[in-house]
């Protein structure tokens, strides 16, 4: 019998761990099963995946589904089983796990549904299947189906069966679930060194497997090695605390760290106040760029913390994360929802100014999404909670904030995304933060000045971005006496900021004549080609070439911006910034501080 998984994945770049798994354990249970995998993504057109789908002609097909996919699957099904009538189909994955017998009602097409952790479900579904193909036996079909547990399905007779719950099995006895990486190349690796969380927030799914099962350290490490061998770019653990357990959390760091083969990045989400001195001593002392890690912080109003169920020291989360951004070798990624119980407009402004002084790398400022089976969803009522009909199901407003206020929110989030979270402004945003006083009254006001300009909703280019922005500042700084000095630095910072990443071949209007510079600046390249000094790494280019392949920009005050992208930083992959000036009297160029103050500076 012919089976297939499929997956719809939110981009290309994803892949989806639960139909490697499903496979994986099958195939050891069963070693002659013929079951294959299919991944597509919600950008394809949905005849495209129809189509590969009828041409594969599976007898039976398992969708796993999510919030982002299962709009496009509900759509697919009803068209797959007029093509392939005979092909039976089945769900799974949390969008269908706690509401099965409503979805098997919506969808006549539908077997069953696999509720909850699918691996030996799936397994065990599949053995029934086969049996009953090699027997001859379709009649009993329904009987072996009541002998698994972790199944809701559709009887022959259009009744619907629920086998109950299955207990959850070790994570021991997994297989590992990657043999080739061909077709991971541009990727993300998903990985799982455990299951369930300790902790109890009552908007997440996690909460609800109490129990957290870990996967033995020796069995990780040997699989870990497999991916740094295979020098994978990204491999990002899916455990939803990762360092609940100390000595598990220690024995995986210290492994990548003494084994990094300068290639591979290792994404964890953890709980930064869990952190021991220990454990941030060792992060400390890691290779730039080897591991990034999502730190959910959520809220920082305390009724609010108390009332998701959620255990935070946030004194202890600052001091952590503090530690970890002065290392300045470790991504972090900090989170806050929208919309949560006791928040309103203005303590979630002051949840985010204190979060975003944190200084993180990305701060994403997410909307409370209302799932399936979270105590949340159960309570909707008790904490006037509207939310989308629609996956993913997003708050729309609560006791305490209004739908107007979540969409100023939402406007405000787009202008973190494109000016903060990008990277692309980073200088410019933190001289700006000294005038706008409270980091939200920045975003906000950036929001108010895109909507005035009826600027939401266009494709922009990242040009353009910048031309934005300084007109913004041109307004921003209107009434202010010292308005020219000011928009000089800006210019400056922008300028930075634009070239920073990459020597762009466009210039944007406000950026400063180059014309009676250039003289000064062929000469310096000259000079590199002759006795590098302060481009490294450039042997074997004549000067035009490293001129097109680093970039020197000349200053208002006189001084020059030197651009290294052959050299870039391995956190955050920028180009090698300096500040140079000339010394006539010497003939020779001299570094100097890129800012006139740390306050002002880019790190």
């Amino acid at each position: 019998m012919r089976f297939l998984l499929a997956a719809v994945n939110a981009k290309y770049i994803h892949s989806n761990l639960a139909v490697y798994s499903l496979r994986a354990f099958a195939k050891k249970q069963l070693p002659d099963l013929a079951a294959d995998l299919a991944e597509y993504t919600i950008n394809q057109q949905e005849d495209q995946i129809l189509g590969d789908l009828f041409r594969r002609k599976p007898q039976f097909i398992g969708f796993s589904c999510y919030i982002w996919n299962i709009d496009m699957i509900s759509r697919l099904i009803p068209d797959l089983h007029q093509v392939l009538p005979d092909t039976e189909i089945w769900l799974g994955g949390p969008e269908v796990s706690y509401d099965a017998a409503e979805t098997l009602s919506r969808f006549p097409e539908v077997r069953g549904i696999f509720c909850g952790e699918g691996e030996r479900t799936f397994a065990e579904t599949a053995e029934v299947y086969e049996n009953c193909e090699s027997q001859g036996k379709w009649e009993v079909l329904d009987a072996g189906l009541e002998e698994v547990p972790g199944l809701v399905f559709r009887k022959k007779d259009g009744s619907l069966c629920e086998t109950g719950p299955r207990s959850p099995m070790p994570m021991d006895e997994l297989p590992f679930v990657y043999q080739d990486m061909s077709g991971f190349e541009n990727r993300i690796v998903y990985y799982e060194s455990s299951r369930g969380c300790p902790f109890s927030c009552s908007y997440c799914l996690s909460s609800l497997d109490k129990t957290v099962r870990f996967r033995s350290l020796s069995l990780v490490l040997e699989e870990l090695d497999f991916f740094l061998e295979k020098r994978v770019p990204q491999v990002k653990f899916v455990d939803r605390t990762f360092n609940c357990r100390r000595e598990h959390t220690l024995g995986i760091w210290r492994h990548i760290m003494e084994h990094d083969n300068g290639v591979t990045n290792f994404h964890f989400e953890i709980s930064a106040d869990l952190l021991d001195d220990e454990e941030l001593e060792l992060l400390g002392r890691m290779r730039p760029g080897l591991v990034q890690l999502e730190i959910g912080v959520q809220s920082t109003n305390p009724q609010t913390i108390r009332e998701i169920r959620r255990r935070m020291d946030l004194g202890r989360l600052k001091e952590a994360a503090a530690r970890i951004r002065k290392g300045n070798n470790v991504h972090q990624h900090l989170d806050l929802i929208a919309g949560l119980p006791f928040e309103d407009f203005s303590s979630f402004l002051r949840s985010f100014d204190e979060v975003y002084r944190m200084g993180p790398d990305q701060l994403q400022l997410g909307f409370l999404k209302v799932l399936k089976g979270s105590f949340l969803a159960e309570n909707q009522e008790q904490y006037g909670l509207k939310c989308r009909r629609t996956p993913p199901y997003e708050v729309m407003s609560t006791k305490w904030l209004s739908y107007g206020e979540v969409l100023r929110l939402k406007a405000m989030e787009e202008m973190l995304e494109v000016y903060g979270n990008s990277g692309q402004f980073r200088a410019a945003l933190r001289l700006l933060e000294r005038e706008a006083g409270r980091p939200s009254e920045l975003f906000l006001k950036l929001a108010d000045y895109y909507e005035r300009e009826g600027l939401f909703g266009r494709n922009i280019a990242r040009l353009e971005r910048y031309e934005i922005f300084y007109r913004f500042l041109e307004e921003f700084l209107e009434e202010d006496v010292k308005r020219e000095e000011k928009l000089s630095a800006f210019r400056d910072r922008l300028v930075f900021d634009l070239y920073l990443r990459e020597n762009a071949k466009s210039r944007p209007s406000f950026a400063l004549d180059q014309t009676p510079a250039k003289k000064r600046i062929r000469e310096f390249f000259i000079g590199e080609e002759q006795k590098p000094r302060w481009l490294l790494g450039y042997e074997g280019y004549d000067s035009r070439q490293i001129a097109k392949m680093a970039h020197l920009e000349a200053m208002e005050d006189g001084t020059f911006l030197l651009f290294d992208y052959r050299n870039r930083d391995p956190k955050d992959h920028n180009g090698r910034a300096r500040r140079l000036i000339f010394k006539e009297q010497d003939s020779e160029w001299t570094e100097i501080p890129l800012w006139e103050s740390q306050e002002e500076g880019v790190l």
